[in-house]
């Protein structure tokens, strides 16, 4: 039995631990001279806890509605505020975060706001910050997260249940939170719980069930939980939104098991429901869950597409926009499903096909059902994504898929509406066009179009802007599709390409939205002829006109249009990078200085509104990608390279001071802009290092905006290509910034995979310097990367190719370290084969695309070429089948790059091979 004293002793011992004053487990002299100062100040401490956490509950509310302030410089002060709390007290942060959201008397967007900064904490890579919180507090902040969903706030129930979700998809794994079920379910069978709580139940359900597998599932749970989900889908006894949530989270709930059975039992559920539910909210969710499962559960729809394609097309003929919507998304899940599996030896049931004639008929209705109220601001919204806009998309990917058998169902449609009266007819029958010019051959397409195209310029000279709208898009698709001169089939001629050019040209006056899609025109026209030299020279006599003009349309007065702005300089670098050297030199030499004095211009304008400082940038983002795009072109060429060269110091003061506008619109831009200068004009970039270093030291620290990071990356890249050894001097700062970034969990994935590309383009531009410096610092940090990239989410598409990307770029680091340091540093390399071995195993043992594949066979390749004499390296081939099967791998691929890659590896192996051993390659 313990003394009163031990009682004593472990009740403080456990306050403490409450109190977060020493860690469960800690080591009793720990908690020994901790328990001595907490007698002498616990009960000080007790009330500094106390006061500190009231003072974060009331803080934490004036921070969130700060960090939502219109005020940039208000909102960032908050978002510093924020961290400086998560850091100072994580715990108590936590809870004040959970206590915001749950307090019916806060303001919505603060308990909003909390939410989602709680959501963010748990959806972190590093789930165990959240499983090292006390247990007790843990337990406060989910009592808390499911009293919320009982809320009459939507936002906040909604808000909570997906916090529950992330906490589930942490606990539950782990069997640590074996009453969440149960809790859940007591919701739906209450009988005072409100429709609120219902809702936000199903809706919480349905969350978890996305979050986790099946096995993570009690048999009892499984059974309870279908029944709850299936009581919340009777109508007779459940409101709207109830019924809407529980269908949902049907859908989420049938998921987990990924068996064909479960499904079909969801989509003959789905089919009731579409034939006997008359309310719209319920239908939108039921057609919803279809469309997800078109593309997840393509196998299992073969026995019910009839009666979908006769739903499907109930509903488009009915009154119901948005359900119609969905039944049309329903078949665009098809086509790119049907579109991703054709070249794989996987069950293809030919939907598309076997619908064809119905299905087109349905989506040709689709085209004639424009609303004109939806058109009237369109010069400022330009897309609507409406009935008529899902089924043209849809028609596009139904020609692709059946190639001519979509024409002779087309034509008479396009045929019959081209020349009525009223616009939307007219409309229809182009939209319909331009949507089936992809997929048939264009051989017998050329006929047609040929036919219709005088019709389409004619159609130009119309007074109606949605006419006009449609056909310059059908004129873009014709230039784009059915304009290849190097391939002998082209309906642009040199009869008919001053007419084609002057109605172009003239239409760029025209509406904002319509100039937009004759932009587009121009490009594919330009396009058409980058490589069909020596036609391409038909086209020279315009080319100024139609830089001029669209120049002219960028700056176009009164247009508060940013997107025609933008459309048009994009428009004019394209057409710009079509063009063929050195027939076109003069006018590009000539637009490089149009282009610099443009940006020249930009530089002090009269700033009166933070509107007008956008405008600046995207104007000067626009005219640096133009200057990109030309410095690029300029220096492919030794003639027309030396105007860069005598150019360069102009264009880097240009952009300096571009710089030193502080746009944050244009970093990305710029930076690739100097790359491009740095790449051309080579060591003689040097002289300009020293001005622009600070800059892209700052694009390299800036893991939020990782785009501009990425960027600033390859700009390195760049600039070792361009001064080789004379970047030595820099690396003195970019290496340890690279290294950080590349050890950093608040960078964006995609850019790690650069980094080490980055490192093997330094590694190449100093040579010896490298491996005295920085050598060892990259190979741990490859090491590291490598161990790690086979601990990602293989359920995840995007952390598949990020794996992908990063083991591909790994092993192009080992490669170019193994032939760098063969003769001057061996040793560095022989210390780390043992790990490589164990890295390429694993990646023969894992999935993988072909890139990887490839890379690892170059690496085996580059360890025979360098150490073949190496026992382990002569062990490694002898002993180890995986290497075998790499190198077959490519082998059998019908990459030719990845042939003589393993032939190559394979030459490079047998002298480190016996002879005995042969047969492994």
């Amino acid at each position: 039995m313990r003394s009163l004293g031990s009682d004593l002793l472990f009740w403080a011992l456990d306050l403490m631990v409450e109190l977060g004053f020493c860690r469960l487990g800690s080591l009793e002299s720990e908690a020994r001279s901790k328990l001595v100062d907490f007698f002498c100040r616990g009960s000080e401490k007790v009330k500094k806890v106390k006061y500190l956490q009231r003072k974060m509950a009331l803080e934490i509310t004036q921070v969130l509605l700060s960090a939502q302030s219109p005020d940039a410089n208000v909102r960032n002060k908050a978002e510093t505020t924020l961290g400086q709390l998560r850091y100072q007290n994580l715990t108590g942060f936590l809870q004040s975060l959970a206590v915001e959201l749950s307090n019916d008397g806060k303001p919505t967007n603060t308990r909003i706001l909390a939410g989602i900064v709680l959501k963010n904490f748990l959806d972190a890579k590093d789930y165990s910050r959240w499983m090292a919180i006390d247990n007790s507090l843990k337990s406060q902040i989910k009592t808390s997260l499911l009293n919320t969903l009982g809320s009459s706030v939507r936002e906040a129930s909604h808000t909570a249940a997906q916090v529950v979700s992330k906490i589930a998809s942490i606990e539950v794994p782990e069997d640590e939170w074996p009453e969440l079920f149960e809790l859940l379910l007591a919701n739906m069978t209450k009988p005072d719980s409100s429709a609120f709580l219902k809702q936000a139940t199903l809706e919480t359900l349905g969350y978890v069930c996305e979050e986790i597998s099946r096995e993570d599932l009690l048999d009892g749970e499984v059974e309870d939980i279908l029944a709850a989900v299936t009581r919340g889908m009777d109508v007779s006894k459940q409101n709207t939104e109830v019924c809407v949530a529980a269908t949902r989270a049907l859908y989420y709930f049938l998921g987990t098991d990924h068996s064909k059975l479960s499904m079909s039992s969801y989509i003959e559920k789905v089919i009731y429901y579409a034939v006997k539910i008359k309310e719209t909210k319920i239908r939108e969710a039921v057609f919803g869950g279809l469309v997800s499962i078109a593309s997840t559960y393509y196998e299992v729809l073969e026995p019910y597409m009839t009666t979908i394609l006769e739903l499907t097309t109930n509903v488009v003929k009915g009154n119901e926009e948005v359900v119609a919507l969905l039944a049309i998304e329903f078949w665009i899940a098809i086509c790119d499903k049907e579109m991703e599996i054709q070249d794989y030896e996987v069950p293809h049931y030919h939907f598309i096909q076997n619908a064809l004639s119905p299905l087109v008929h349905m989506l040709l209705e689709t085209l004639l059902k424009q609303d004109e109220d939806q058109y009237k601001d369109q010069d400022q919204e330009d897309e609507i994504w409406n009935l008529a806009m899902a089924g043209g998309t849809c028609l596009c990917l139904v020609a692709r898929i059946v190639g001519d058998a979509v024409v002779p169902l087309v034509m008479p449609f396009v045929e019959l509406n081209m020349s009525k009266s009223d616009w939307q007819s007219q409309e229809a029958a182009r939209y319909a066009f331009g949507s089936i010019l992809e997929g048939p051959n264009i051989k017998n397409l050329l006929p047609m179009v040929n036919d219709v195209l005088d019709f389409l310029l004619n159609a130009m000279e119309d007074h109606d802007t949605h006419v006009k709208n449609t056909t310059a898009w059908a004129l873009s698709r014709i230039f784009e599709l059915v304009h290849s001169p190097a391939t002998g089939f082209s309906v642009i001629t040199s009869d008919n390409l001053q007419r084609i050019i002057h109605i172009l040209l003239k239409s760029l006056q025209d509406a904002p939205h319509v100039a937009k899609k004759v932009c587009g025109a121009i490009y594919f026209l330009a396009k058409g002829y980058e490589k069909a030299s020596p036609i391409s020279l038909l086209l020279m006599p315009y080319l100024p006109d139609i830089l001029r003009n669209l120049i002219i349309t960028a700056e176009r007065k009164g247009s508060t249009n940013s997107k025609l702005r933008s459309s048009a300089y994009k428009t004019l670098d394209k057409v710009v990078m079509c063009l063929n050297l050195p027939e076109t030199s003069e006018i590009i030499v000539k637009h490089l200085f149009v282009i610099m004095s443009k940006l020249e211009q930009t530089l002090n304008p009269q700033i009166l509104s933070s509107d007008d400082r956008k405008k600046q940038g995207h104007v000067q983002a626009s005219l640096c990608v133009v200057l990109q795009v030309i410095i690029v072109k300029l220096s492919s060429v030794d003639e027309t390279k030396q105007v860069i060269l005598k150019e360069a110091d102009r264009i880097i003061n240009l952009f300096l001071h571009v710089f030193a506008c502080r746009s944050p619109t244009i970093r990305e831009e710029l930076l690739l802009a100097i790359g491009a200068l740095a790449y051309a004009i080579g060591p003689d970039f040097g002289k300009y290092m020293h001005h622009f270093y600070k800059y892209l030291e700052m694009g390299l620290q800036n893991l939020e905006e990782y785009q501009v990071c990425a960027i600033s990356v390859a700009v390195v890249g760049e600039i070792c290509r361009a001064l080789g050894d004379k970047i030595l001097p820099y690396c003195e700062w970019i290496m340890p910034l690279l290294l950080k970034c590349i050890s950093s969990d608040e960078l964006h994935w995609s850019v790690k995979p650069l980094i080490f590309d980055c490192f093997g383009d330094i590694a190449l531009a100093v040579g010896e310097h490298f491996e005295e410096k920085y050598v060892d610092s990259a190979l741990a940090v490859l090491q590291r990367a490598s161990e790690s990239s086979f601990e990602l989410d293989n359920n995840d598409k995007e952390m598949i190719d990020y794996g992908n990307q990063l083991k591909r770029s790994i092993l192009e680091c080992y490669s170019l370290f193994l032939q760098e340091f063969k003769n001057s540093k061996p040793e560095l390399m022989v210390s780390r084969i043992p790990h490589i071995q164990r890295f390429l195993e694993s990646v023969a043992e894992y999935p993988r695309d072909k890139s990887v594949t490839k890379a690892a066979v170059a690496v085996l390749g580059d360890l025979a070429d360098a150490f073949g004499s190496n026992e382990e390296v002569q062990q490694l081939f002898l002993n180890y089948a995986f290497c075998a099967v790499l190198v077959e791998e490519c082998l059998e691929s019908n990459d030719e790059e990845m042939k003589k890659t393993a032939e190559w590896t394979r030459e490079m192996a047998r002298p480190a091979i016996s002879l005995g051993s042969e047969n492994l390659f």
